[in-house]
């Protein structure tokens, strides 16, 4: 944008600005004007005021703010970062505010004609030639469920530098990610409540890609999705100026909302001012809903998959039939070597793939579940030279790119209203999901097996007596279920806490605490349907239990088939109660859900329900919707 010239500014401003005070000459009009511009705001990280008409600076490190009360008042930081960035150098250029500062240095410049700048700003200069950016990638890393910090996925952006000879190893560029700085030695229980209650402070730090390649994709096995964004040159050049104003600057992290996501929409929004990304944020910032954020802007000029490692894996032994699967295990496990007759036998085609998925489960193995390297190496180096023999026949396909991205799934907000029967009641509820995703849950975009819930609220009008009541709240409910197979014996497992309905020997159904858990196992049983089998155990917390409290052993078997159409889970639930009042509950159920594309859903369930002597039968029909 070039430099717009004010009224009023003369050969006189000018030598007042050399004194460090030109912004005592610009109008209180034009100082308003511009302290409430969007642009100022973003770069400041100005946040409205739930409460009043003021603005207030989310940065939570004193050096970001030039002015006394900066922190709270946009005017006087800009009015206090105009003098700072104009006034005469004195002692070492580089801690100049105009070096400190030259995102903002270089938007006021873009608005106001002041004199030409002084200090050379070496360190950000060669910082800034180091990183060699032409463009800017945001990059999804894909839901992780084993890591609180990284349920919903992650977002950090890439750094891509010049094409050369049309092509360039972008795994050689640098990122931009935004963090919570946490002790390495605290627990996933106290990460996650310091990053709910902003117990961490921030760090923005830049680190090679391959590194973050290594992490996400080869160490935790998470797809990564590469999103180009259409900024020009000067956008990007605002957007690293802007990094070089916080890279050593704290903003405390919040997990919800102030996160990695939100950090990086704040960057964008920088670069291109007037685009808003941050208005959508509400209570939470969820990193794949940013990613649709930025596509509905119109930000993205290029998608890419990078699968990880043990998505190759997969794609490579689901590529084999029955046979040449049962083949590949024994292989990799010992029972037939390379050169027996099985594997001669073979024709050649047929042999190619056994090879390679057979090496690329070896190697994956060793990296993942530390096989013995005494039993690995040999083994691998068997299959190379059984498979350089057949030059001829090419390798296995890599993975197909996803119909559906993470992003192009159902919203994460989800409202439902139903209707329903307990035995003996007649009631309407209202639910209420912030995030994220269920198993009947519409399944394009997310994982299989996969559940994250996070503050659902139940709530229910009973039709007899007109009565309101809360039934159920999640803080946070997690299911895995992930099959296994011949190759791959991972754990299923679920936890869940928060508060729920419970009925007790008289009949009455109270409110209590409770944490849930489980562990077991999940197979598949064709390409939709999958059956587990879990050990669940429950603790509910109540004054109106004998002892305060009870706890429930007990097992959980179903069937699970999701579909883009259907989706269906069938079981028996079972546990007995053994602290307090001992009794025992048995529930038969069947719950489905049919989806109207990814946006709306009509939800159905029926229980046979045995408790307490009592047979109960329950049902409830109801629709949700996604937004």
């Amino acid at each position: 944008m070039p430099p717009r010239t004010f009224p009023g500014l003369t050969l006189g401003l000018l030598l007042t600005a050399a004194t460090g005070a030109l912004a005592d000459t610009l109008s209180p009009e034009k100082l308003t004007e511009l302290a409430a511009s969007d642009a100022w705001l973003t770069l400041g990280h100005y946040h409205p005021d739930t409460l009043g008409s003021g603005h207030t600076g989310q940065a939570d490190d004193a050096s970001f703010f030039l002015a006394e009360n900066g922190k709270h008042d946009p005017r006087a930081e800009l009015k206090a970062t105009i003098d700072a960035i104009t006034a005469p150098v004195s002692g070492e250029p580089n801690a100049h505010a105009r070096c400190q500062f030259p995102a903002r240095d270089a938007w006021i410049r873009s608005q106001l004609e002041l004199p030409a700048p002084e200090p050379a700003c070496t360190d950000f200069n060669d910082w800034k030639a180091q990183l060699n950016t032409r463009a800017v990638t945001m990059v999804f890393a894909a839901s992780y469920l084993n890591s609180p910090s990284s349920m919903f996925g992650h977002t950090f952006l890439r750094l891509d530098p010049p094409k050369e000879d049309g092509e360039t190893n972008l795994l050689l560029a640098n990122t931009i990610s935004y963090a919570a700085d946490a002790a390495e030695h605290d627990s996933e229980i106290l990460f996650a409540y310091r990053g709910i209650v902003g117990g961490y402070p921030g760090i923005t730090s830049v680190r090679p890609y391959y590194e973050m390649v290594k992490v996400y994709s080869d160490i935790e096995n998470r797809d990564l999705w590469e999103y180009e964004l259409n900024l020009n040159q000067d956008e990007v050049d605002q957007m690293l100026a802007h990094t070089w104003e916080i890279r050593n600057r704290n903003f405390d992290y919040y997990f919800f909302d102030e996160n990695c996501a939100y950090r990086l929409l704040a960057l964008i929004d920088v670069a291109r001012p007037g685009t808003g990304l941050l208005d959508e944020v509400s209570t939470h910032a969820i990193p794949s809903d940013t990613i649709r954020w930025i596509v509905d802007r119109d930000l993205v000029a290029d998608v890419t998959y990078r699968p990880s490692s043990a998505t190759q894996v997969g794609h490579a032994l689901n590529s084999l039939d029955s046979n040449e699967r049962q083949l590949s295990a024994a292989i990799a496990n010992g029972y037939v070597r390379v050169d027996d007759t099985e594997v001669r036998s073979l024709p050649d085609a047929s042999k190619a793939k056994v090879l390679d998925a057979t090496y690329d489960y070896v190697r994956h193995q060793t990296q993942e579940e530390d096989w013995p390297r005494d039993f690995a190496a040999p083994l691998s180096h068997d299959l190379l030279v059984a498979r350089s023999q057949l030059d001829d026949q090419p390798p296995i396909a890599p993975p197909e790119r996803p119909e559906v991205r993470d992003d192009q799934g159902h919203d994460t907000m989800r409202i439902g209203v139903a209707g329903g029967y307990t035995g003996a009641r007649h009631y309407t509820e209202l639910s209420l999901r912030p995030a994220y995703h269920d198993l009947l849950d519409p399944p394009a975009g997310y994982r299989p097996g996969a559940q994250l819930q996070f503050l659902r609220l139940d709530t229910r009008l009973y039709h007899d007596h007109q009565e309101l009541q809360v039934e159920r709240l999640v803080g946070v409910g997690i299911r895995s279920l992930t099959p296994r197979d011949a190759f791959f014996t991972p754990l299923s497992w679920q936890v869940s806490f928060g508060g729920r309905r419970s009925e007790v020997a008289d009949g009455d159904r109270i409110f209590t605490p409770y944490v849930e858990g489980g562990a077991g196992g999940t197979w598949r049983l064709g390409s939709q349907l999958r059956a587990l089998t879990m050990v669940t155990g429950d603790l509910e917390i109540s004054k109106h239990m004998r002892r305060g409290y009870d706890i429930a052993p007990g097992a959980d078997l179903a069937l699970l088939r999701q579909g883009d159409l259907v989706s269906l889970m069938t079981g028996l639930r079972s546990k007995a109660w053994i602290a307090g009042d001992q009794h025992r509950e048995d529930t038969l159920y069947l719950e489905g859900a049919w989806h109207f594309g990814r946006d709306y859903s009509i939800k159905a369930s029926l229980e046979r329900n045995h408790h307490y002597d009592r047979y109960e039968s329950l049902w409830k029909l109801g629709f949700r919707a996604y937004f």
